[in-house]
């Protein structure tokens, strides 16, 4: 405390030392905020990027069911197929048979060939089918993650816009800044500047009670009387905060 106090003479302006401090902390705060907006808003891009995974994964996983249902469509349609080519190749060799009884056995693989596609062919109905309604869900879920890409590009946009917009207000502030520190007398803003790597705020109300709204410790009454005596500026003797008291 008494390295930092500094009398001035008895009736000076009280602001003079304090009030440079406190127009320089409002200027930092708003410098800490902008700059925590400027780490923020690639975490908020990351974030939006994320609500797309869930509609991608509705739309892979319809992609992979329209698949096998196809699948099974193509599966069917190879054994009817293999079963046609059979028969023609019966049919061709058929004429070429000696006996009746060859041409009847013949006959009979014949039919049960063709008993076996009717029964192919039911089956592939069904499965049929079943890629209907499965198409279906394929374009709800492209059109869900085309909508939500949508959304999530045009919010992206406008995050990199306002990152544009921060980084200018930034750099105008921290000019503001430097024509704020040539108002503070260099010992306090060597301090001031010490302090401000380790503590936020800096400069603290001290209150009627002597306690410092920083780290809530309450001072002895020399450090409160220098408080109000307002001439200099006095540090917390727990935290090293600068106090001040509201006139």
């Amino acid at each position: 405390v008494r390295d930092l106090y500094q009398l001035y003479p008895e009736g000076s302006a009280a602001v003079s030392v304090v009030q440079p401090l406190l127009d320089l902390q409002e200027i930092d705060g708003r410098i800490r905020d902008l700059q925590q907006e400027i780490r923020d808003i690639p975490q908020r891009k990351d974030q939006e990027q994320e609500r797309l995974s869930g509609a991608r994964e509705a739309l892979d996983r319809a992609q992979a069911e329209l698949k096998n249902a196809q699948l099974r469509v193509n599966e069917v349609e190879l054994e009817i197929e293999a079963r046609q080519d059979r028969i023609q190749a019966l049919k061709k060799n058929q004429v070429l048979l000696k006996t009746n009884k060859e041409f009847q056995m013949y006959n009979l693989e014949i039919a049960k060939l063709e008993g076996e596609i009717a029964n192919y062919e039911s089956r592939q109905i069904v499965a049929l089918d079943d890629v209907i309604p499965v198409k279906h869900r394929v374009a709800e879920a492209q059109a869900k993650l085309q909508e939500d890409q949508d959304a999530v590009d045009a919010y992206t946009a406008e995050l990199d816009a306002r990152l544009v917009a921060v980084q200018e207000e930034l750099a105008a502030t921290e000019a503001e800044r430097v024509e704020a520190t040539k108002t503070v007398t260099p010992q306090f803003m060597f301090y001031y500047e010490r302090l401000l790597s380790k503590r936020w705020p800096v400069v603290v109300e001290l209150g009627d009670d002597c306690v410092c709204d920083g780290c809530h410790l309450v001072q002895p009454p020399s450090v409160g009387q220098m408080v109000r005596r307002n001439q200099g500026i006095v540090a917390c003797q727990m935290c090293g905060r600068i106090l001040y008291m509201k006139q």
